[in-house]
């Protein structure tokens, strides 16, 4: 539905009569030369004679430019035909997001940056990346120079354990693990050890198995993709043989989708191990699938690598290693389930077990940051205060160009918003074919940022700022895609019923008994 600019900007015109504010984003960028050679960063917008009748072309400030930002610059030009964007952005390049937190060997998910680049390419859009709102330019000064600023610059920090050894040499979060090997700058130096032979993760999202994924992917499979040159030499070397993904919860409650599990059971060389004990009870509450034929070669695997769901069970603590340095294991809480639906919750039942492992990945959640001390913030939740996205409790709101209180939003992460609160269940019929099979054994594979580049210039308020503004023209210069060897820590450039009953009848090592639903 398209925005009514009454109800966003209460006057009916933009302050054509006078210049921006002297401090504002606006001013700066009329000293501050696009990198393609043309005059001015942001559009200032031009003056009208008093009493104009000329219908209101709303200025709508975007920060952050992952997929909640572009979209909403999409959805804005698309429904005010005079709307004006301007997309801020921390980093060098565009896209968030979708450039570094998607799996290098999920180019299908990244396509989506066609449909961005488009947006960008508008002539009411603009991108300025390295512009680091809070330090360069403040939320404050924003809305005087915006009728509308929407803050999308998702979640850039991940849930902490908070147990004991979580310190140690050899825990990371998943999010700093998935940045080192999509090139992310900020975890370029994070180099971790992979010596080790065992891996826990802990959590049982789609980030979880996305990790899990590229630790046991033979090398020279991601060699075909846009993996950083520095993770896929120490992917090479990689010791690590089994991972263990652990929840706290069931089979019916874990959160990532049929597809990636999919992606995990088809990974070549590799076997799957579940305990047939957390599947008890499970058949009547998961429709039964249609019986297909089976095929008993299929279901034969010889593998040097494994990985495995610990289900009901919650970490306490890293054990360190002899000197007290490094990881060497994580002791696991047993748990039960208590309540029902979507208020099932796992409560410890006092019993513990060790698990050795040399490396211990966290993926239990993300988390946003404040990045403006004029902001609410909830540090608890790691979100800005908000009612359906209107930011509430702003002290001192600054007045926008019309006059009255520039609108304010949060989007996405910022607002609370961790996806659908109803799970998908399409896992669980996979799982627990997986299950009542023991699930050792897989079905046998085949065979069994882009450089920071040139950064404009800047002068005038912009150069004593030090802001040096990267904008689109630069981007497409280089034609908007990452190029392979660009630097150490750059981007180097069957339906689930059947294989529920293809995983069924893989059976136990050393019994000649499959067993079937």
């Amino acid at each position: 539905m398209a925005l009514r600019c009454g109800r966003w900007w209460r006057r009916p015109a933009w302050s054509r009569t006078r210049p921006p504010p002297a401090r504002s984003p606006l001013s700066r960028s009329r000293a501050l030369p696009g990198l393609d050679g043309s005059a001015g960063g942001l559009r200032a917008p031009g003056f009208c004679r008093l009493f104009s009748t000329q219908e209101l072309t709303p200025q709508i400030c975007v920060v952050g430019s992952g997929p909640a930002g572009f979209y909403t610059a999409q959805h804005l030009l698309k429904h005010h035909p005079r709307a004006r964007v301007d997309i801020y952005e921390k980093q060098l390049v565009p896209f968030g997001l979708v450039r570094f937190g998607v799996a290098p060997d999920h180019p299908e998910v990244k396509n989506v940056i066609n449909t961005f680049t488009q947006t960008a390419r508008s002539d009411r859009c603009a991108f300025w990346g390295n512009v680091v709102v809070g330090r360069d330019v403040s939320v404050p000064e924003l809305r005087e120079a915006y009728h509308a600023v929407v803050l999308s610059y998702g979640a850039e920090d991940h849930q902490a354990l908070e147990i004991p050894g979580e310190e140690l040499s050899g825990v990371f979060s998943a999010r700093a693990f998935v940045g080192w090997y999509n090139g992310l700058p900020e975890n370029q130096e994070l180099a971790p050890d992979l010596s080790c032979d065992t891996a826990v993760i802990l959590g049982q999202g789609n980030v979880a198995l996305d990790v899990a994924r590229i630790l046991l992917t033979p090398p020279e499979h991601l060699e075909k993709t846009d993996i950083t040159e520095a993770a896929l030499g120490a992917l090479r070397q990689s010791r690590v043989k089994t991972v263990w993904i652990v929840g706290r919860r069931g089979p019916l409650q874990v959160a990532f989708t049929i597809k990636e599990l999919r992606e995990m059971i088809q990974l070549p060389g590799t076997q799957s191990i579940l305990d047939p004990a957390d599947f008890l009870g499970l058949q009547d509450r998961i429709k039964a699938t249609e019986k297909p034929g089976v095929e008993g070669a299929a279901c034969q695997a010889v593998a040097s690598r494994s990985w495995g769901l610990r289900f009901f069970r919650s970490p306490q603590q890293v054990l360190p290693s002899p000197d007290g340095q490094r990881a060497a294991g994580i002791r696991l809480a047993v748990t039960r389930l208590e309540g029902a639906g979507e208020a099932t919750k796992a409560v410890t039942t006092g019993d513990t077990e060790d698990l050795p492992c040399g490396l211990v990945l966290s993926s239990i959640g993300y988390k946003s940051r404040p990045i403006d001390p004029s902001l609410p913030f909830d540090l608890t939740l790691g979100v800005i205060p908000n009612m359906e996205g209107r930011v509430v409790d702003i002290p001192g709101a600054a007045a926008g160009p019309s006059g009255g209180a520039a609108a304010l939003r949060a989007q996405a992460w910022l607002r609370g918003h961790r996806g659908s609160a109803q799970r998908p269940r399409g896992p669980a019929g996979l799982l627990l074919g997986l299950g009542e099979a023991g699930c050792r054994g897989g079905v046998p594979g085949p065979g069994c940022g882009e450089a920071p580049g040139e950064a404009g210039g800047s002068s005038g308020d912009a150069a004593a700022a030090g802001v040096r503004c990267l904008n689109l023209s630069l981007w497409r210069r280089r034609g908007g895609v990452p190029r392979k060897g660009e630097g150490p820590g750059q981007p180097a450039a069957a339906a689930p019923a059947r294989l529920v009953w293809q995983l069924a009848c893989i059976p136990f090592p050393g019994d000649s008994q499959n067993f079937l639903l």
